[in-house]
């Protein structure tokens, strides 16, 4: 499995255990406020995607994590149509990986269809 599956995705379920936390200061860049973080949701019903789109209404990217919603079709569609308008109004991109991530972007961001390397 690539790195990028293992981020994005490609199999199996991920726990906040799966993750490892970097030391910053063993980068070589200048530190400051960032414009805009990355942000990982999980949604398992419509409520979530408030947070969702807060996320993205301030500038963020939000990966999520949608695979709880695929035996419901019909809540599925309602979150897609709720994220989609987001993106409509603030300018971004939304975009399903597979049937089991979204991914939502802000203002002035663009996703591409097409794997790297193509």
């Amino acid at each position: 499995m690539g790195l990028m599956s293992k981020i994005l995705g490609g199999g199996g379920t991920r726990t906040a255990e799966d993750y490892v936390e970097l030391d910053p200061d063993a980068v070589a860049a200048e530190t400051g406020e960032a414009a805009m973080s990355v942000q990982f949701a999980e949604i398992d019903g419509q409520s979530a995607t408030i947070d969702i789109k807060d996320a993205v209404y301030d500038g963020d990217i939000v990966i999520a994590d949608i695979t709880r919603l695929r035996t419901k079709d019909r809540t599925v569609e309602h979150v897609l149509d709720e994220l989609r308008q987001v993106v409509h109004e603030v300018g971004g991109d939304i975009v399903q990986k597979g049937d089991d991530q979204i991914i939502v972007t802000p203002t002035g961001i663009s996703i591409s269809r097409e794997k790297l390397g193509r």
